[in-house]
Parts: C-alpha cells; structure tokens; sequence
C-alpha cells in the first residue's frame, strides 16, 4: 500500500490559506489545515474539500503560535509529512516607536520561531520522500521594506533570510525550500482598508490591479508540482511588478 503524502498547511483558515489549500487538494494532495482561534472557518473548508476530493484525507490541526511551545503541539498531530506550506501570519501597523516589545515578541514567534522550529521538528518526515517542500509566505515587505510597517517587514525578512539558509542545508536530503512574496493581494485582513489609499496603492502597481489569493495560490502549486524541482532557495516574486 503506498504512502499518504501529507501537506500541511499553517494558517489555513486564512484568506491565503484557504486558495492554498483548495489548489493543493486539486493537485491530489491531502492536507493537515492548521488553525488557532478561526476553528469555525477551518471546518467549514474541511468539509469543502472532503466533498469535493473524497479520494483525499483532510484534517484541522490546531496549535497557538504565539506560545512559545505552539510548534511542539501542532507537530504532536501530523504524520506522513511530505510538504509544509507556512500561510500563517499577523499584520501590523504600528511606527516602530509605537511598537512594543510584546508586539516584536508575537510577530517573531508566529512568523519566524514557531514555523521555523516546526520545520524542523517535522523534517525527519519530510525526508522519508524522495521529493519534499517548505515554502514560506513572505511578502513585498520582506524585500523593501515599509514605513508604518517596520517589524513586520523585519520579520518577513527572516522569513526569506530562512529560506536561502535552510535550502542549502536540506538540499542533500530531496528538501525544497522556497518563498512565494506576495505584494498587495486583496484579502478579508485588508478589505477594511479606505478606497483612496486602496487606490494610491493600486496606482503604484504596475499590472494596475490588486492580486487575488488564488494568484499566491498557484504560485505555491507550481513549487509543490514537481515541475518546480530544480528550483531551491528562491523567493517568488507575486507582485504584479510593484517591486521588481
């Protein structure tokens, strides 16, 4: 009998999440879809793609990654890991003068410390396969940088700092590891966000329109498809060439 390949995708409940996680399952695989307070969202996707793909094994997986030990808790309910996709996040907008050191604290333990030691507390699995992936979603931000936005763009910087490190390290086990860097993608986080500074922004773009999360999703898919193995350590550009 052969062996269930399982992706599992931290903050699935999310926007991102969600167009991750139904693009994935439409490519065959099955999914652990992390969550930690949007229980009710998770299990309405759950319940989505168990309709959709039967052939496939969906689970919701919760875990706090704001607590220092919230990747101990989610690796203790997944098995069979043959790919991690770290959707999860938090914004924030805050000067770097307002910005406390609980709010730095939050922002690297859920964007950096948890996904990070979680990685590694499942790469024991991810090496069982021949082929296995990481891919972290970063942001424009972890490029460039922005004003009202400096830790978050500090941390999303980690994030693609990790991801040239660790693909050097796991290479010599079949591990590819890579980030997709959204730019502005019009999500339920942002929809609150006024018409005229929506518009400034769009104005920068140079597609001259939002992304959608389906537009990261695919991005993920290619990187997962096997199409995409010859590629480690790369940051994707989804951007609609805001920053190039």
């Amino acid at each position: 009998m052969k062996q269930r390949k399982y992706c599992v995708v931290l903050g699935a409940s999310g926007g991102i999440g969600e167009a991750i996680s139904r693009s994935l399952a439409s490519a065959g695989w099955s999914l652990f879809l992390h969550c930690h307070e949007n229980t009710e969202q998770a299990a309405l996707l759950l319940t989505e793609l168990s309709r959709a793909f039967p052939e496939s094994d969906f689970r919701v997986v919760q875990a706090d990654f704001r607590a220092s030990d919230g990747a101990e808790k989610l690796a203790e309910q997944v098995r069979d890991v043959g790919a991690i996709v770290a959707a999860n996040g938090q914004s924030m907008l805050k000067l770097l003068t307002e910005t406390t050191a609980e709010d730095m604290d939050g922002l690297w333990k859920v964007h950096v410390q948890n996904p990070a030691r979680f990685i590694g507390l499942i790469s024991s699995q991810l090496r069982t396969f021949e082929q296995s992936y990481v891919v972290m979603i970063g942001s424009v931000w972890g490029n460039t940088g922005a004003a009202g936005e400096v830790m978050y763009s500090a941390v999303k910087g980690a994030q693609h700092a990790f991801v040239k490190a660790y693909a050097k390290e796991a290479a010599y086990s079949g591990m590819r590891v890579n980030a997709v860097a959204p730019g502005w993608i019009e999500t339920r986080m942002n929809a609150d966000i006024p018409l005229d500074e929506r518009q400034m922004i769009i104005d920068e773009i140079p597609l001259m329109r939002p992304g959608t999360p389906e537009h990261v999703a695919e991005a993920v898919n290619f990187l997962l498809s096997g199409k995409a193995d010859y590629i480690t350590g790369e940051i994707m550009k989804v951007n609609g060439g805001w920053y190039i």
